[in-house]
């Protein structure tokens, strides 16, 4: 492959500081990391953002969270089609052969993909709505419920309440994975959703019984 680059030098200088640290202090861990394989409790689905660090938040350690991460930490409705479906299989992955306990979507302030579809949905936004776009055609899991939030006229307030819809459109999404919907009622696993606020470090819990989000 003629246009891979070496890896930058300031990375190169961060893997032998944790070479030199992190791993050769917890050596014997990595290794039976490797030699008994993964057993994570939860699968975490969370946003592409680079502000939105799931470990530091819940203070894991390596082979705790097996991790998914997308724009705008949405997940499609089940479509068996044979077609290729990252986050998906994923899903699939984590609950039919890992076997998580606890399968969790992150949300969070300031997200970019959710903006971008208010903007779609707003006639805002004509290079996410050209066919070609694989970030608009991604958001269009979400734009059917933009009637939710439509309402609200300071567009702040909107978007805040419009990434929380997308963490209940993606809690719907995986109930109609017939596999997850079949765990969920044999008591095997759980779905949670979450919604952090980068800049305030808050945490909220999607509430079934409300219907809203509560702090943790």
């Amino acid at each position: 492959m003629e246009h891979a680059k070496p890896l930058p030098g300031y990375l190169v200088t961060r893997y032998h500081g944790w070479k030199a640290t992190t791993y050769s202090e917890n050596q014997g861990w990595y290794r039976r990391l490797a030699s008994e394989g993964q057993r994570p409790r939860a699968m975490v689905i969370s946003c592409c953002d680079s502000r939105v660090h799931v470990t530091s938040i819940f203070g894991a350690d390596q082979g705790e969270f097996f991790i998914h991460r997308n724009i705008a930490n949405l997940v499609p409705p089940y479509q068996p089609d044979g077609d290729h479906h990252g986050t998906s299989a994923t899903v699939e992955y984590a609950v039919t052969v890992l076997k998580v306990s606890h399968l969790i979507v992150l949300g969070h302030s300031q997200c970019g993909g959710v903006q971008g579809c208010i903007d779609m949905c707003k006639g805002h936004a004509p290079a996410l709505d050209a066919k070609e776009s694989f970030v608009g055609r991604w958001m269009d899991i979400l734009k059917p419920r933009f009637d939710e939030v439509s309402h609200i006229e300071d567009p702040v307030a909107q978007a805040r309440q419009f990434e929380r819809q997308a963490v209940v459109a993606s809690l719907e999404n995986l109930m109609t994975f017939p596999f997850i919907d079949a765990a969920v009622k044999q008591g095997e696993l759980s779905l949670h959703g979450l919604w952090t606020d980068i800049g305030e470090g808050g945490l909220e819990c999607y509430d079934p019984h409300s219907q809203g989000f509560v702090p943790v």
